[in-house]
């Protein structure tokens, strides 16, 4: 344990550090002069300080309030050492937050006793640091592992969708990281980007609610079927909703919105501009762009400057304007993903 002992009467400061270091496992750092001190505290953590009261340039009273002014230096306990007629400074010492005092002339045994309680503090409030800095670890690993596991119910969801869809598992990964790309470009957090990006592959899970016969057709819908085929948003937001999670919440309102089209004409609620939720407008981006570019058993892959002016031309639309730029801003990242994730 360090006890930082200022005094600037170099006597006084050898007679303290003597008799500190008759406690075991006690070290002494010792400054005549007051600044200096407090310089070396800049960059160091003394586990107790004992300060005199009377010193030039600065007294103790001045150093308590500077040394409490240093980062981390609050709750360090501080014993203040001055003379028996000054109780308005002990007064004054005790609003700067000191700790104990010891009156001059100092008795040996009362300092040794003193020292030892206040490095006792020392050691509590190290031992309960140190709990509050295992607790906020172990609480960290647990929502690591909770989203962990949250992911791998969107993976496994999202796999199961994919056994009654054509679309393939590499169109789930390409338009997650395209959404990630957007949201990143649009100037949303991080957080809030890891966020689109695991729940982006659910977008679609509502067509596990839809009928073979119609989600497999490989000719255009008749309106009664595509009626139906567009209930999967609101069955994929129905299966989502109603969880704590803001990985389910956000699954879920992007599996309401992503249909929907800025000029109102989407489903299944015709939601029109910034109505739309901007997860969903990102996805609608992501999802189309991808859609266009990959082969489907019903069609060919389109060039990429087709899709690309599919998006423009239908910006303010179906596309919310703000995405589509934010999509087409970084396109080297565009084509970086395309090419990490290819289907099989």
């Amino acid at each position: 344990m360090n006890v930082l002992i200022v005094d600037d009467h170099q006597p006084n400061l050898t007679l303290f550090s003597y008799l500190t270091r008759k406690i075991e496992g006690t070290n002494t750092i010792e400054f005549t002069d007051p600044v200096a001190a407090l310089g070396w505290c800049q960059d160091n953590d003394p586990d107790l300080v004992l300060v005199d009261y009377m010193m030039p340039e600065i007294d103790g009273l001045q150093f308590i309030e500077r040394f409490r002014a240093l980062q981390g230096k609050e709750n360090i306990p501080l014993v203040m050492i001055t003379a028996d007629t000054e109780s308005d400074v002990r007064q004054r010492a005790l609003e700067l937050t000191a700790n104990d005092f010891l009156t001059k002339p100092v008795d040996k045994n009362e300092l040794i006793a003193r020292v030892r309680n206040m490095l006792s503090l020392s050691k509590a409030q190290k031992r309960l640091a140190d709990h509050a800095a295992w607790l906020a670890e172990e609480v960290k690993k647990a929502t690591v592992e909770i989203l962990q596991r949250e992911r791998e119910v969107i993976y496994r969801l999202s796999r199961a969708a994919e056994y009654r869809d054509p679309e393939t598992g590499a169109h789930l990964l390409r338009m997650s990281h395209y959404a990630k790309l957007i949201a990143k470009n649009l100037g949303l957090s991080e957080l809030q980007q890891e966020l689109i990006l695991d729940a982006a592959p659910m977008h679609d899970i509502g067509k596990i609610g839809t009928p073979d016969h119609i989600l497999l057709k490989p000719g255009r819908l008749e309106a009664d079927e595509l009626l139906i085929m567009k209930r999967h948003a609101d069955i994929g937001a129905e299966i989502l909703k109603e969880s704590n999670s803001p990985l389910m919440q956000t699954a879920s309102l992007i599996a309401a919105t992503h249909h929907e089209k800025y000029d109102g004409s989407g489903y299944p609620n015709g939601l029109k501009g910034e109505k739309i939720a901007l997860y969903g407008r990102i996805i609608a981006v992501a999802d189309v762009f991808d859609a266009l570019t990959s082969v489907r058993p019903y069609k060919k892959a389109w060039e990429l400057e087709d899709a690309v002016q599919f998006l423009r031309d239908n910006a303010g639309s179906h596309f919310d304007p703000a995405c589509v730029d934010a999509f087409l801003l970084n396109w080297n990242e565009v084509l970086e993903i395309k090419d990490r994730y290819k289907d099989k």
